[in-house]
């Protein structure tokens, strides 16, 4: 085992498809999207336009539902050479309304797993996204009673990470991240001195992607959070 259970005082939990499933629910939307705008070109190549438009914008929407659906619009307009009717916009905009009323749907034993480690350390919830979309979506997941702080970060890079640490009055030595992205939730908090652990999802969005080998030290990958309990009680 490389992470050192007794000198860990705050453990932080993304959210998004670490305690609850999102990531299906955007491909599906992706899905919708690409097949409204097949007549001017391949579902593929509309996928690929989407995420270069999602990429340029990053810096100024952030990230979350809202700047998604501003993208897709841009998307489409480009596409269809400024002629998108105003009909196929509001179907656009539909596609995204409904992604914010997806319903919560827990990942197996997390809230047996919270229930648990609350008893022993300071849960707190680190994750990116629009406000308003990730505190909606904390209300009704029911798992607002196990956190003793909610930060939602427009990033999540080394400063990100140290000024939280620094809210919370908490050194990076006892600090430890559970997320399922290696660019998030994992890199940015070892390189602070933290410690991580990574538990992966089966479906990641393209920019979260990363094959990058992690160092072992202040490090563990797990398979679901249900393997937490024996490592950290």
């Amino acid at each position: 085992m490389n992470i050192n259970r007794e000198s860990i005082k705050i453990i932080a939990f993304d959210a998004d498809d670490t305690l609850w499933i999102n990531e299906p629910y955007y491909q599906k939307a992706e899905v919708e999207f690409c097949q409204l705008l097949e007549n001017y070109l391949p579902q593929h190549s509309i996928s690929k336009e989407l995420f270069e438009t999602e990429m340029n914008n990053l810096s100024l929407y952030g990230y979350g539902v809202k700047g998604f659906i501003l993208c897709m619009i841009e998307t489409a307009s480009r596409i269809s050479a400024g002629q998108l009717s105003l009909k196929t916009v509001n179907k656009i905009i539909e596609i995204g309304q409904d992604l914010l009323r997806m319903p919560i749907e827990l990942l197996d034993g997390v809230e047996d797993t919270l229930a648990q480690l609350n008893k022993n350390y300071k849960l707190i919830v680190a994750t990116k996204g629009d406000l308003l979309d990730q505190e909606r979506k904390l209300n009704n997941s029911g798992l607002q009673k196990y956190f003793h702080h909610v930060e939602i970060m427009s990033n999540k890079k080394n400063n990100d990470y140290l000024k939280l640490m620094s809210k919370l009055e908490c050194e990076a030595g006892n600090f430890l991240m559970i997320g399922n992205s290696i660019n998030s939730d994992i890199l940015p908090v070892l390189e602070v001195g933290a410690q991580a652990i990574h538990v992966p999802y089966h479906i990641t969005w393209e920019h979260e992607k990363n094959d990058e080998k992690v160092k072992p030290n202040n490090f563990l990958q797990i398979e679901s959070l249900a393997q937490l309990l024996p490592i950290l009680l």
